[in-house]
C-alpha cells in the first residue's frame, strides 16, 4: 500500500493561548493534505476525476499529543481504508518529519463524491476507484458498501 505524503507547514496564527497548535486548525491541516492527494488524480492530466466536488461526510480526530510551533513542517500520511460505490474513507497520521513514530494526531475522513451541478452526492468511477486502490490499506478492502450507500443515496 502507498501512502500519500504532504509536508503542511505550521503558521504562527496556528497557536492558541496555550502555546500549541489549535485542536480546530488540525481540520485544516488535513485538508490541505486530502486535497492534495486527491487532485493529484485530476486537474493536471485533464481528467474530470474528483474535479466535480466532494463533501465531507465524517471526520473523526485523535489527538495524541501536542503540537507547538516551530519552522519545520510536519508530515500528513494519508491512505485509503475503504472504497464504497459512493464514499471513500481516508485516514491520517500527523507526525514529526524526523522521527515518524511521533505522531501528533490519527484521524479519518468519510469523502462523498459530489455533482455540484445536480447538487447530489454521485458514485465513484472506475478511474477514481483505480486510483485510490493504490492507497488501499491493505488490510482493508471494499467493505459493505450497502450500509454506506444508503447514507448517500
Amino acid at each position: 500500500m502507498a501512502r500519500h505524503i504532504y509536508r503542511c507547514p505550521l503558521r504562527w496564527s496556528d497557536m492558541d493561548a496555550f502555546g500549541h497548535v489549535n485542536n480546530v486548525v488540525f481540520l485544516r491541516y488535513l485538508e490541505e493534505a486530502r486535497i492534495d492527494f486527491m487532485f493529484r488524480l485530476a486537474p493536471g492530466d485533464g481528467s474530470p476525476s474528483f474535479s466535480g466536488g466532494s463533501v465531507v461526510a465524517r471526520h473523526e480526530i485523535d489527538y495524541v499529543r501536542p503540537l507547538v510551533h516551530r519552522h519545520e513542517p510536519v508530515v500528513i500520511e494519508s491512505w485509503v481504508t475503504k472504497i464504497a460505490a459512493a464514499s471513500l474513507t481516508i485516514a491520517y497520521e500527523v507526525k514529526e518529519a524526523d522521527d515518524p513514530a511521533q505522531v501528533y494526531v490519527r484521524a479519518s475522513t468519510i469523502v462523498v463524491p459530489y455533482n455540484l451541478d445536480e447538487g447530489r452526492p454521485r458514485r465513484i468511477s472506475a478511474e477514481e476507484k483505480s486510483f485510490l486502490q493504490k492507497y488501499l490499506d491493505d488490510e482493508a478492502g471494499d467493505g459493505d458498501a450497502k450500509a454506506e450507500d444508503a447514507l448517500v443515496a
